[in-house]
C-alpha cells in the first residue's frame, strides 16, 4: 500500500459541445463546472464538497476569479482559489504542485479546470451577436506562473508576434538539420499528423472524427487553406472547440475515506520543468530545445526509467515541430504513437487547456491496464516553457518526486540578436506568410559571420513562391543599409 499521503487522480472529466445554440449558449465558468461534476461522477464518490482548492487555468474568457463561482456551486465555498498566467504548460506545472502540496500535508483534494469556448464565439462573431457571460470580479487567492516577453525587439521589428510565424520557422530548420528535400520533409511530417489523426479517432473526446490521408493534410485546398509554409491549416492546432475538462485530485488516504475505487486510482510518479530561452533570436539553433532534453533526463533519473519504458505518449503538439523536437530530446521513436488524443489538431485545441484533456486520456487508458506507464508533455510559448510528467496505475517507488532543470538551462549560451545589421548572412531558416492561397512575406532568420541572429523580411513574389519549393536554408547573401536581402 502506498504512503497514505501519495498523491492519486480519482476523477476525471471531459465534455465537447459541437453545436451550441447561440441563443442559449453554456458559458466556459458552467462548462468547467459540468466538467467538475462529470469528474465527481467519474470517482464515484461524494468528492467536491471536499476541495480544498479550486485550480483554474487561464483561457479568453474575461472572467476575475471564476474559482469563486466554481467553489460555491460544488459545495466548497471555503476553497482557495488559484488562476494562472497564459501557457499550455501551466496544466502540468499545476498538477505537479498539486502533488507536492497533497504530499507535504498542505491539502486534501485539488480540483483543477478549464474551459473554452472559442467554436461558439466564431459562430457568435459571424451572426454578428454578443455572447452574454457572467460577471465573475475579483482576483484568486494566489496566481501562479511566470511570463517573459516571448518574442524578442529583433523579431517583433520584423512584425513577428504569432506563433503561426515561429514555428514554421523550427520546423524548416528541422528539415535543413535533417539532411531532407522539401517534398520528403513534408511527406514524414503530414504522414506524422496522419498518424495523430488515426489515434484521434479512437478518442471518443476528440473534436475531430473525420479521417484525413497524408495527402490531404499537406494539399492545400478550400478547407485546408496554407497558413504559414510548410502548414497548412491541418497542421496548426486547432482552437475552434467548446471544451471543457476538469481532474480531482487527492491523498490515498483521502480518497480511502471517500470511498473511491482502487481501480480508479492513477499516480502521478515524477514531474520536472524547466524554460528555455523566452524567444526564438537568443537560442542557439532553431531546431532543438535543452530545456525539453534536460527536464527529460532529470524526469527519468527521478522515475527510474527511460524512453522505451513508456506504454503511452502524448507529447504536446499545437504544430508538428514541438513534437519532433520533443521525440528528438527524449529519446522517442518518431514513428511510435506519441498522444493519446490526436493533438490539438484533432483532439482539439481549447488554447491553455489541452492539457488537462491529455491527462484525463491517460487517465482513462492507464485504468485499462494499471501495471502500464504513460508520459505526458506540456509547452508554453514558442518551444518555451515546458512541463513533463509520468503516471501509472501502478503505485511509484518512491513518493512523488519534482524537479526545475531552471538551473542547468539558465547557464547555457544564449545568442546576440541584432534588430540592425548590414553585412553578410547565410540563412538559417524562414516562414512564408500567406494571404489567402498566395505568399505574401518570408520572415528570414539569418547568421552574421559572428554567429549573431538578425531578421529580415523578404516580400518578393516569385522569390517566396520558390522558398516553398526548394530549399533556402543555408544560403549565403547580403543585407543592404536598406534592410533588404539579397541572395548570393
Amino acid at each position: 500500500m502506498p504512503h497514505p499521503r501519495t498523491p492519486v487522480l480519482v476523477g476525471v472529466g471531459q465534455l465537447l459541445y459541437r453545436d451550441q445554440d447561440l441563443a442559449q449558449p453554456v458559458e466556459p465558468v458552467d462548462m468547467m463546472l459540468a466538467a467538475l461534476k462529470q469528474a465527481e461522477e467519474d470517482s464515484q464518490s461524494r468528492i467536491l464538497s471536499s476541495v480544498q482548492s479550486v485550480r483554474v487555468i487561464r483561457g479568453l474568457w474575461r472572467y476575475g476569479d471564476p474559482g469563486r463561482y466554481l467553489a460555491e456551486a460544488i459545495g466548497a465555498p471555503g476553497a482557495q482559489t488559484v488562476g494562472t498566467l497564459f501557457g499550455g504548460n501551466h496544466v502540468q506545472a499545476l498538477l505537479n504542485r498539486s502533488c507536492l502540496e497533497i504530499l507535504s500535508g498542505e491539502l486534501d483534494v485539488v480540483a483543477l479546470t478549464g474551459a473554452e469556448n472559442g467554436h461558439t464565439l466564431n459562430k457568435a462573431y459571424r451572426a454578428g451577436l454578443t455572447l452574454p457571460t457572467k460577471e465573475l470580479p475579483g482576483k484568486p487567492d494566489l496566481k501562479v506562473g511566470t511570463q517573459k516577453v516571448e518574442f524578442h525587439e529583433a523579431e517583433a521589428a520584423r512584425g513577428i508576434r504569432m506563433p503561426t510565424q515561429v514555428y514554421p520557422i523550427y520546423e524548416n530548420a528541422i528539415r535543413y538539420a535533417r539532411g531532407e528535400s522539401v517534398a520528403e520533409h513534408l511527406k514524414r511530417i503530414s504522414e506524422l499528423w496522419a498518424r495523430f489523426n488515426e489515434i484521434g479517432l479512437t478518442n471518443p473526446n476528440a473534436w475531430i472524427q473525420e479521417r484525413y490521408s497524408a495527402e490531404t493534410i499537406r494539399t492545400p485546398g478550400p478547407t485546408n487553406r496554407p497558413i504559414s509554409f510548410p502548414y497548412t491549416k491541418l497542421m496548426n492546432a486547432n482552437s475552434n472547440v467548446d471544451m471543457s475538462a476538469a481532474l480531482l485530485l487527492c491523498s490515498v488516504e483521502k480518497a480511502q475515506a471517500l470511498g473511491v475505487p482502487e481501480s480508479l486510482w492513477i499516480y502521478p510518479h515524477a514531474g520536472t520543468e524547466g524554460y528555455d530561452l523566452p524567444s526564438a533570436s537568443v537560442r542557439q539553433d532553431l531546431h532543438s530545445s535543452p530545456a525539453i532534453r534536460l527536464a527529460g533526463q532529470r524526469l527519468f533519473e527521478l522515475a527510474g526509467v527511460g524512453p522505451d519504458d513508456f506504454d503511452w505518449v502524448d507529447l504536446y503538439s499545437c504544430f508538428p515541430s514541438v513534437v519532433q523536437i520533443a521525440a528528438q530530446e527524449l529519446g522517442l521513436d518518431e514513428t511510435r504513437p506519441l498522444t493519446l488524443t490526436g493533438g490539438l489538431t484533432f483532439g482539439g485545441g481549447p488554447l491553455n487547456n489541452y492539457v488537462m484533456h491529455s491527462i484525463a486520456r491517460t487517465v482513462e487508458k492507464l485504468r485499462e491496464d494499471p501495471s502500464k506507464k504513460a508520459l505526458v508533455t506540456a509547452n508554453g510559448g514558442n518551444i518555451e516553457k515546458h512541463a513533463l510528467a509520468i503516471y501509472s496505475g501502478t503505485p511509484p517507488r518512491q513518493d512523488f518526486q519534482w524537479a526545475s532543470v531552471q538551473d542547468e538551462i539558465d547557464r547555457l549560451p544564449a545568442r546576440v540578436a541584432r534588430v540592425e545589421y548590414a553585412g553578410p548572412v547565410d540563412l538559417e531558416s524562414y516562414a512564408v506568410m500567406y494571404q489567402g492561397d498566395t505568399p505574401s512575406v518570408a520572415h528570414c532568420a539569418c547568421l552574421t559571420p559572428q554567429g549573431e541572429r538578425t531578421w529580415v523580411n523578404l516580400e518578393d513574389p516569385d522569390l517566396i513562391q520558390a522558398m516553398t519549393e526548394t530549399e533556402f536554408c543555408g544560403r549565403s547573401g547580403q543585407i543592404d543599409s536598406a534592410g533588404q536581402l539579397i541572395l548570393d
